[in-house]
């Protein structure tokens, strides 16, 4: 780009009187796309925006037929009039026909985009309409075609995106209330005097209105991704919907920006000049929603695995100890040389008892011994040739464990006397709330069984201890 006509470009060949507003413009365009996404996503109708942006294109070609003109305003209206109708019909459809949302989508905007197609072939030998121009835009030259405003030059692109960003944006201000109860229960919505049709087809229009507002600068790629993948990200990042908002707002402009950047610097690694624009930034939401997918904080790929690792990590630290005290607590074994000892069993001797893969274990027993919760002892017990390394509970170690076998004695104990199970099926469920139950818990398990002494197999339950957790 000739930086001198523009203002001057930097290292990387940028023009910031050119790609300033090619940034601008694609911001506003991912943002006001992104606002409306966030219900789309809710609604389960991601792909309605899809279908309005491919069934606009026989309303381009009417417009033309009608008014002999490519001006700007009877065109938008064109698009804008077929827009909505594809949101009318796709919801006939699916009512008159009872058929799935996605079928009638399927329906109706194929339908229309290959009349689309049709009209603009007949036109193409009196005018030169581009499908192209409709599906990739052309954001790149959106700073050439301006109009001065407060006696700056501004693009027109620019100032259109402007406009329908605040009306989205003030849209979703006003009616947020009517919107948030339609989108996730509409009979609710109705029994409150909200109509949910009647938002259903403002926010259709709207959809319809901001597709076609940004055809002509950022093309029908970027205008659908925008409408599907900021909030779809946001949407892995949170739980609550004015967050979700925000953050599909911050993606949806991180990617514009990054794409740009991506466009013009990635392609001259390989030793190209650039790529299309509206590409690069439809690609940078795609990834930025991959990172959502892989490291959200609650729904993310590897936080979940993380976290369910942590998880099994943790309740296998609780079953090390209760198994080491249920040795301890089997008794004194007959040892060859006279002496009366506990047992203290080998890692070897744990796994398969406790049924898990050597790495894990390790991993656990080193934690343990960080903890100062288990020891190793060294004994050569005169029938093993060499010395054996055992695994022995501390005194803190121990504590913590006879509050474990505690919480499981005192489950089974309630789960016989009180829920009426059979003794012998009920080790497992009190297996698996064991790791769950603290001392309030106990204390009112203690209360419910009238402080039982021994559990029903038995076995008898340990004192309450000080948790050293």
């Amino acid at each position: 780009m000739p930086g001198n006509d523009f203002g001057g470009a930097n290292d990387f060949g940028w023009v910031w009187a050119l790609d300033g507003w090619i940034i601008a413009t694609g911001v506003l365009c991912a943002a006001a796309a992104a606002l409306l996404g966030n219900f789309l996503v809710l609604r389960r109708l991601s792909l309605l925006g899809d279908a309005i942006s491919h069934a606009v294109l026989p309303g381009l070609a009417a417009a033309f037929f009608l008014t002999g003109s490519r001006n700007s305003l009877p065109m938008f209206v064109g698009a804008v009039v077929v827009g909505v109708l594809t949101a009318f019909l796709t919801e006939w459809i699916r009512g008159a026909g009872k058929v799935d949302e996605g079928a009638a989508m399927g329906v109706v905007f194929t339908s229309l985009f290959a009349l689309g197609l049709v009209l603009i072939v007949r036109a193409a030998d009196h005018v030169d309409l581009d499908p192209g121009c409709v599906l990739y835009g052309a954001i790149e030259m959106t700073p050439l075609d301006t109009t001065p405003l407060a006696g700056i030059e501004v693009p027109r692109a620019t100032i259109m995106l402007a406009i329908v960003a605040a009306i989205d944006a003030a849209f979703l201000l006003l009616f947020y209330k009517e919107l948030k109860v339609s989108s996730f229960d509409p009979d609710l919505s109705t029994s409150l005097g909200i109509d949910a049709r009647l938002m259903h087809y403002l926010l259709m229009t709207l959809v319809a209105v901001t597709a076609v507002a940004s055809f002509e600068s950022v093309g029908n790629i970027l205008v659908v991704a925008m409408f599907v993948v900021p909030p779809a990200a946001a949407y892995l990042l949170t739980d609550r919907l004015g967050v979700m908002i925000a953050w599909s707002l911050v993606i949806a402009a991180i990617a514009a920006a990054g794409g740009h950047l991506a466009a013009v610097t990635v392609p001259t690694w390989f030793g190209l000049r650039s790529t299309t624009t509206a590409g690069m930034m439809a690609t940078a939401a795609g990834c930025l929603f991959l990172l959502a997918a892989a490291f959200g904080p609650r729904h993310g790929v590897v936080v979940r695995f993380v976290r369910h690792r942590v998880l099994a990590w943790q309740i296998l630290e609780d079953d090390v100890l209760a198994l080491l005290y249920r040795i301890e607590e089997s008794g004194p074994d007959d040892d060859p040389r006279g002496d009366r000892r506990v047992p203290t069993p080998t890692a070897t001797e744990l796994r398969p008892l406790l049924l898990t893969d050597p790495l894990s274990l390790r991993l656990v027993l080193a934690r343990l011994r960080r903890l100062g919760q288990i020891d190793r002892t060294e004994e050569n017990r005169g029938t093993y040739p060499a010395a054996r390394h055992g695994l022995a509970l501390t005194p803190t170690g121990r504590s913590r464990a006879r509050n474990l076998v505690r919480s499981h004695r005192l489950w089974e104990e309630y789960l016989t006397s009180r829920a009426g199970l059979d003794a012998a099926r009920i080790h497992d469920k009190a297996e698996r709330f064991e790791h769950f139950t603290d001392p309030r818990l106990r204390e009112r398990l203690d209360k419910e069984t009238d402080a039982p002494q021994i559990d029903p197999h038995g076995k008898p339950i340990p004192t309450e201890n000080p948790d050293p957790r």
